[in-house]
């Protein structure tokens, strides 16, 4: 066990299928805070997302990831998810056959049970006081009762995919929600939606890591801080106003000013 914040990552390097993705990524999320963090495709911005819950794909060639004081690589991810991380996916699965309320009831009993004598689990809540929390939910992202009865994601739009996640925030009330392009695919007023429901839920008891190409979203969601990735690096971060001037300017910039950087440090 070590000292440490609520999530650290310290000089994270991670491959896949024999290529570098990341090259040495230094972030800290402390819950309370919202972090965004933004980049040019192809960055390494969801390579990061995935290996923070695990994804099996991603060789660690480096580093460590420091969560509540414990070294988590080695952790699987429903350990990790556990332990309070979530990840809202850029791309969410359809799993057809399996209820929207049954997935999120199994999720909070294994995430928020308390193991009893005989194995199983005892919540929080019971069923009857969870359909009535699942319903609260559903009305804060202004989805209709019945989505909670149909298969997960089955015939969803875009934007109700992404809603969905929020959904699963809303419900299982993680520590840290890393959101991988939760804005992508929605339009003006599903992305309203969306934001309002993060706004909702956000506060000292969670940290938020939102990862976005675009501005737009934090237009509704204003992060303290912003992080620009590129080529598997975080390169520059600021605050808000960091996201406006890459609104303004795009990436092009920041390419030409860690060109000339590199030309003055070999020279």
């Amino acid at each position: 066990m070590e000292n440490g914040t609520d999530l650290e990552i310290r000089n994270l390097v991670v491959s896949t299928g024999g290529k570098q993705i990341l090259k040495g990524v230094n972030l800290t999320i402390r819950k309370g805070e919202i972090h965004a963090l933004m980049g040019p495709n192809g960055s390494g911005k969801s390579t990061l997302a995935l290996t923070l819950m695990g994804h099996p794909r991603y060789l660690i060639e480096e580093g460590k990831i420091v969560y509540k004081g414990h070294n988590i690589l080695e952790m699987k991810a429903d350990e990790r998810a556990r332990m309070g991380l979530f990840l809202g996916f850029q791309y969410p699965f359809e799993i057809k056959g399996v209820m929207f309320s049954h997935l999120l009831w199994n999720a909070y009993t294994a995430l928020k049970g308390i193991p009893t004598e005989d194995g199983k689990k005892k919540t929080p809540l019971s069923p009857l006081e969870f359909r009535k929390l699942l319903s609260e939910k559903l009305k804060l992202l202004e989805m209709d009762e019945s989505y909670a009865d149909r298969y997960v994601n089955d015939g969803f739009s875009g934007g109700e995919k992404k809603r969905a996640e929020i959904l699963q925030l809303a419900v299982l009330q993680p520590e840290i929600a890393i959101l991988d392009e939760t804005d992508s695919g929605l339009d003006i007023d599903a992305l309203k939606i969306v934001a309002h429901g993060v706004n909702s839920l956000s506060g000292p008891h969670m940290g938020i890591l939102l990862i976005t190409h675009y501005q737009r979203i934090l237009r509704y969601i204003q992060p303290q801080f912003v992080h620009v990735m590129v080529e598997g690096k975080i390169v520059r971060t600021g605050g808000y106003e960091l996201s406006q001037e890459l609104e303004a300017r795009g990436y092009n910039w920041i390419l030409e000013e860690l060109a000339k950087e590199t030309v003055t440090q070999n020279t």
